[in-house]
């Protein structure tokens, strides 16, 4: 497992400090653009050991008596039932789940705004479920030509159109469920209406990545470029702050090609109350002090190369199910060979096809396909599992990861043969299954029955928690009780399957 390489605390006050600075200098109200996932950041977490994956929610935590949320929402994802990969959610589940999570972070959601609004059955009953909790909906219609058309979009037609939505706290944090969401508009659509009747108020961005202050060939910045390669973006040094201030500072393509827009429009609207110009560069907007965070730059290092390598592996899986572009792949590609990668870096490629190597050897009646699995614990220990008639790959590396983690010698059996078979004739025989032997999900369903009354069981059971965080490699195409209980189990899982090659437990 890496290193720690990034002390929480240290960022989190840094930042907080950082924004109350930012809200100071805006004179009334500032309405910061949440970029990146609100919660679960599990990324960050990757690349930056050390990294709580909530750690935006306990900054607004410290800063809930100060602030108003407003959650954007991009209608069109709702019609056409976009999922976000990390969660198997489409986005209407994930914009219920993230209110509801800063709900239960004692965080209130002041208001939704459903961007690009054209009117859809999908939107409308969302926006139903919403007012039904409570919250108050707005729709902002799409602006022709926005943002190019900078008369339009700053004037009555255009912003103007929007209806203002309501706030009261000096602090704003407007966020969405996803990229594309409509944030930066509805940011810049308040900062208009709120000129217009002689309010100061400003505008910034919050992003963790890419981190402004390393170079642009760091790895937590390359990791960035493959999490991204969907989007195509690209960090590279800001032209318009070294030519402001002499100094270098990276970022991103979109925001420097977007900026000579959004500066124009950030411009126009403070001229009309006799306001200086806001920004000089991209960098400018940006609030982030993650690199303060960084104590150990070689564990960061290291742990954001593993990143780029699981992300070359994700896109090569979701290439071959018609979820990727050939370009991702592409990008993540290159991106291995830019760092002097290869796939069998990451610890547990390897161990699991030689897993899969010795099924083949040594197993038969698995109808000719052999599978393996890898699965790198906390204490840096590799185990491995092949499939059987009993269990998936993925299920006996579960069992004997639990097992090495609670000290249980080989010969030990969590599962006693009974429960095994029982679940396996129940498949086979009443649940038309062509796969009877036992997926994790159906693993850990047995194994929390078999804990009340064997103690090797319950040992097991109490490890489960260590393994959050853990990699896993399969040399297949997992089936959805696997994926849903690695999920859970917090696990990370690469694979080298592809929806059309076989896999035993599929068939």
């Amino acid at each position: 497992m890496p290193a720690i390489g990034f002390d929480n605390q240290r960022y989190l006050d840094e930042q907080t400090a950082a924004i109350r600075e930012r809200v100071e200098r805006s004179r009334g109200k500032l309405y910061l653009e949440f970029g990146g996932k609100l919660t679960y950041d599990f990324h960050a977490a990757r690349v930056l050991p050390g990294y709580d994956p909530n750690a935006k929610m306990r900054l607004l935590q410290a800063l809930r008596d100060d602030i108003d949320v407003i959650f954007c929402v991009y209608a069109e994802d709702i019609e056409r039932g976009r999922i976000r990969g990390d969660f198997g959610l489409t986005y209407e589940v994930a914009t219920l789940k993230a209110i509801d999570d800063l709900r239960d972070w004692g965080i209130g959601t002041s208001a939704v705004v459903f961007t690009r609004h054209r009117g859809g059955g999908a939107s409308d009953r969302l926006a139903r479920q919403l007012e039904a909790k409570g919250i108050v909906v707005y729709r902002h219609a799409e602006i022709p030509g926005y943002p190019n058309e900078v008369d339009l979009v700053v004037s009555e037609e255009g912003y103007g159109r929007n209806p203002p939505v309501e706030t009261s706290a000096p602090l704003v944090v407007v966020t969405g469920t996803g990229p594309g969401s409509g944030k930066m508009s509805t940011c810049l659509s308040q900062l208009y209406h709120d000129h217009r009747r002689g309010a100061a108020s400003g505008y910034a961005k919050f992003e963790t990545f890419p981190i402004w202050n390393l170079p642009v060939d760091h790895p937590v910045n390359v990791a960035y470029e493959a999490a991204t390669a969907d989007l195509g973006d690209i960090v590279m040094v800001d032209p318009f702050h070294l030519e402001a201030y002499g100094t270098s500072a990276v970022n991103y393509n979109r925001d420097i090609e977007n900026f000579p827009i959004l500066k124009a429009i950030v411009d126009r609207i403070a001229a009309e109350d006799g306001q200086a110009p806001a920004y000089h560069s991209p960098t400018d907007m940006g609030v982030n002090r993650a690199g303060a965070g960084i104590v150990d730059d070689a564990a960061v290092q290291e742990a954001s190369r593993q990143e780029v390598i699981r992300r070359y592996f994700r896109h090569r899986w979701e290439h071959g199910r018609g979820l990727c572009a050939p370009e991702a792949l592409r990008r993540v590609e290159k991106l291995l060979v830019r760092l002097g990668l290869s796939a069998t870096d990451r610890p547990v490629v390897a161990p699991a096809r030689e897993a899969a190597a010795e099924a083949e050897r040594t197993e038969r009646g698995n109808d000719g396909f052999y599978c393996g699995a890898a699965l790198q614990l906390d204490d840096g220990v590799v185990v491995t599992g092949k499939n059987s008639p009993l269990f998936h790959s993925a299920s006996a590396a579960i069992l004997n990861g639990i097992k090495h983690l609670a000290g249980l010698p080989d010969h030990i059996h969590l599962l006693p043969e009974s429960v095994i078979q029982s679940l396996t004739d129940l498949k086979a025989a009443y649940l038309n299954s062509h796969s009877p032997s036992l997926n994790v999900q159906e693993v850990l369903i047995a194994l929390g029955i078999s804990a009340a009354a064997n103690p090797a069981a319950k040992a097991g059971v109490e490890t489960l928690p260590r393994l959050r965080g853990a990699e896993m490699h399969l040399t297949h195409q997992p089936g959805s009780g696997d994926e849903t209980g690695l999920r859970k189990l917090g696990i990370s899982m690469t694979t080298d399957g592809t929806p059309t090659s076989p896999a035993y437990f599929l068939r």
